[in-house]
């Protein structure tokens, strides 16, 4: 495909200069389907936020697609949303779409992976970017390293579904260094050896004969991966020597913990942690461990996305407990990066951005008649499950909470021109993959926010 880099800048702007080893590490970690709600909900099981939560720069962040858009040309407007309850379940964003936002700066159509929404076009994004400068680039989720939030980074697709030819366009061309998450051929649901009986087993590793092309040691061009599968593997990889490429696909086909048995009902507020976990899979936090001790070897630095995926799906189940479960997660992975940083790196030179791709479920408070409105949660104290429900299974086009750190994290506060009547001031999706562009050129331009 031909590519093209199209960044709209907002008002009247102006550049700063760049710094020496401004932003050399840039890390966004993604949880999938969390909204203020989710972040609340867990808060109230525990008794506490996050420590992440008290990052210095807090802001909220717009997702609605290239399709919300050509409906209504504010995209997210913050009077209706308040006023309206059902307007944010209107035209709601998906992951790729969302995903290909912060990836390339340019909002698309929900569905595609890095593509114009005009013309379909390649679009350029921040992975190309950082491997044009020379850093090196990784994406790792806890579902399917070919699934639209990961493939959004590091491939280009009209179809989102089209995992086969995304997972090899993700390790044949994408320059990827690490490249991490389920989707094994050879293992089910539960993590069980099942022997495949069909190509579509395959299709989150891009095929039969890709598969057979990793299994091998040769996949990927002259810089081949290195695969890996088993929990032992990705603890090794944490610590010591580390191969060039690695693709870690881990023995489990679509989540690593959500879609362990027994499947629980709708809206279930079983508590988290009720059932045992399957024992033989890594982490999040685990995975996150190995990757940043392979893109460290890099002297000019490194892109990392991380991704709670399946955040999202135990809130498309309506899972309020395994939706905490998640959560925790995904924040111990936040911590082994905080770790790393502080350990291995510098704020000074690193940036630390967490987000969400889009809000799942619409979850508020349990509701005490059919009103539909926003009732709050109910706090039943820590370790008891809050009053919550999921109002839809859908995504939805609410504001999500955004946090950063680190070197040039003060430039989303610059761009949060926009101010909500209840969550304050807002970023769009757009403007990280802006400021990431920004920092692999940098530049920062960026508007002054109004008085």
């Amino acid at each position: 495909m031909k590519r093209i880099w199209v960044i709209s800048l907002l008002g009247l702007c102006f550049f700063v200069p760049a710094r020496a080893n401004q932003a050399k590490n840039v890390i966004l970690m993604i949880a999938d389907g969390c909204g203020y709600n989710q972040l609340a909900v867990a808060n109230l099981w525990h008794g506490k936020p996050y420590p992440f939560q008290e990052f210095p720069v807090r802001l909220a962040m717009s997702t609605y697609s290239w399709d919300m858009q050509q409906e209504d040309s504010l995209g997210y407007d913050p009077e209706r949303a308040w006023s309206d309850f059902l307007s944010m379940l209107r035209k709601a964003t998906d992951s790729a779409a969302s995903a290909s936002a912060m990836s390339t700066g340019v909002k698309c159509r929900n569905g595609t992976l890095a593509l114009d929404p005009e013309d379909f076009h390649a679009l350029y994004t921040v992975v190309e970017a950082a491997e044009k400068i020379g850093k090196s680039t990784g994406v790792v989720t806890n579902v399917p390293w070919s699934h639209a939030t990961p493939a959004a980074f590091a491939a280009h697709d009209f179809i989102r579904s089209n995992f086969e030819e995304i997972a090899r366009e993700m390790i044949d061309s994408s320059g990827c260094e690490v490249i991490m998450g389920c989707g094994h051929p050879y293992y089910d649901m539960q993590g069980k050896f099942a022997f495949p009986t069909d190509f579509k087993d395959f299709r989150y590793v891009g095929g039969p004969v890709e598969w057979e092309l990793l299994e091998a040691g040769t996949a990927g061009g002259s810089v081949p991966f290195r695969l890996i599968q088993t929990r032992a593997e990705f603890k090794a990889l944490a610590q010591g020597p580390t191969p060039a490429r690695v693709c870690g696909t881990v023995q489990i086909r679509e989540t690593l913990q959500q879609l362990r048995l027994p499947a629980e009902i709708r809206n279930s507020l079983t508590p988290p942690y009720s059932e045992p976990f399957i024992a033989n899979l890594p982490t999040l936090e685990e995975m996150t461990r190995a990757a940043l001790n392979v893109l460290d070897n890099n002297p000019q630095g490194f892109f990392l996305m991380i991704e709670g995926g399946a955040i999202d799906w135990a809130c498309h189940d309506q899972q309020v407990g395994r939706t905490i479960e998640e959560l925790d997660d995904f924040a111990a992975s936040v911590a082994a990066v905080i770790e790393w940083v502080e350990k291995y790196g510098s704020w000074n030179e690193t940036l630390l951005m967490i987000t969400a791709d889009h809000e799942t479920g619409c979850l508020i408070g349990t509701c005490q008649d059919s009103t539909q409105t926003w009732w709050p949660l109910i706090d039943y104290g820590p370790n008891h499950m809050p009053g919550a429900e999921f109002f839809t299974a859908s995504h939805t086009n609410m504001l999500i909470p955004f946090y950063a750190k680190g070197s040039c994290a003060e430039w989303f506060t610059d761009r949060a021109v926009r101010t909500d009547p209840v969550r304050g001031a807002y970023i769009d999706n757009t403007d990280i993959g802006k400021v990431i562009f920004a920092l692999h050129e940098g530049t920062h331009v960026f508007r002054k926010r109004n008085p």
